[in-house]
């Protein structure tokens, strides 16, 4: 829970754009009405509170006649936390006898729910699906905000329910985990992450610096083994990452490694040299073990927004893409993302990042997400 409730901060500036957002859509059209039942709930409030203490408190009864105290006390009680205690409702809504605007679902609101979804990069697909379906069973009701972002996080959960999948392990040593995506998108800090969190469960892990060409990427590859206490197998820069793939798998399979997670380039400027070199390194690998690669991991980085699609479009056709991981969820007000690219591909998404400390990538979880992206948790 540590991980998403750091979510739920970080993911602040999301969640406040669509808390602001859908204030505004239900003020513009709506109206202020009062909580429901204002009158019943302090009035049958007290009365469960008066029954309670008869039995569990004790100590008046002993000390004192049943009959003298008690008309005395009664009415002090239901004057002073009539007020203060809220009822359910109060609690729900955090106050009591405030008015709540509400406003009716009609077609007017939905196109302003879809702009505003839009604008969080929930692409105009997703976002007109979402608005379709929140007006099932709710259309020409008055609905609030807190009404409205509940049903959101409950359709954006259910939408990312099926993609939430962890990285898988199979028993086949070493399992060959490549790692494609564009410079930049947070590839490098992924692999050495997850082979942290792969060697302190127990996992035996090596990493093949596979961007020969970007000397930062196996230096900071280098720093995160070192901190992982992983070994990274590097190259002269420039040489060709196939022979530094099967030089990998090599020692892997001597060091009885579980697991061998590979960088690789990516330019994708270049797309033709970019998909030689990722084909010639699934051949080379296949050499040593025919059903490998076992996973091809894609790290996006959600700050690209929209071009986060196009880019599991084009690395598709690159790679045999089998799961996602986004990073800099931290660093976007447009986490809608994420919930486009689960209903467009339906690709697993095996884990976010929300910053570059170690335990800031976790497995990623629908409901907290969507809790976290609506403001709903807050």
């Amino acid at each position: 829970m540590s991980f998403f409730n750091k979510l739920k901060s970080k993911l602040f500036k999301s969640s406040s754009k669509l808390e602001e957002g859908l204030d505004a859509i239900v003020e513009e059209g709506g109206a202020a009405e009062p909580q429901p039942d204002p009158g019943p709930a302090p009035a049958s409030e007290p009365a469960p509170e008066t029954v309670r203490e008869e039995p569990v408190r004790e100590e008046p009864a002993p000390d004192t006649p049943p009959v003298g105290p008690k008309p005395v006390e009664i009415p002090e009680t239901q004057a002073e936390p009539a007020p203060s205690s809220g009822g359910m409702l109060g609690r729900l809504f955090g106050r009591q006898g405030a008015d709540v605007v509400r406003r009716p679902l009609d077609d007017d609101m939905l196109e302003s729910l879809e702009d505003l979804l839009i604008t969080a990069d929930m692409g105009v697909d997703t976002s007109a699906r979402v608005t379709a379906n929140l007006a099932e069973g709710r259309y020409g009701k008055r609905v609030s905000t807190e009404e409205i972002k509940a049903a959101l996080a409950q359709e954006i959960a259910r939408i990312m329910e099926p993609v939430a999948k962890p990285l898988p392990l199979y028993p086949k040593k070493p399992q060959v985990v490549l790692v494609v995506g564009v410079n930049g998108s947070g590839k490098t800090t992924t692999i050495g992450k997850l082979s942290s969190q792969f060697n302190a469960a127990g996992k035996k892990v090596v990493i093949a610096a596979g961007d020969t060409f970007r000397a930062a990427a196996v230096e900071q590859l280098q720093v995160w083994g070192d901190r992982a206490g992983v070994p990274v197998m590097t190259a002269p820069q420039g040489s060709d990452p196939a022979s530094l793939a099967f030089e990998a798998h090599k020692k892997a399979e001597a060091d009885g490694a579980d697991l061998l997670m590979i960088d690789t380039a990516g330019r994708l400027q270049n797309r033709a040299d970019l998909m030689e070199e990722l084909a010639k390194i699934v051949r080379v690998l296949r050499k040593r073990d025919e059903t490998a690669p076992h996973n091809t991991v894609l790290v996006l980085d959600a700050t690209t927004g929209q071009n986060a699609l196009s880019q599991v479009e084009t690395f598709q056709k690159l790679a045999d893409v089998s799961g996602l991981v986004m990073t800099k969820l931290d660093g976007t007000a447009r986490g809608g993302v994420l919930v486009a690219l689960a209903d467009k591909f339906g690709l697993p998404i095996h884990a976010i990042g929300v910053g570059e400390q170690i335990d800031d990538l976790a497995p990623f979880d629908p409901e907290e997400f969507a809790a976290a992206l609506t403001g709903l948790a807050r």
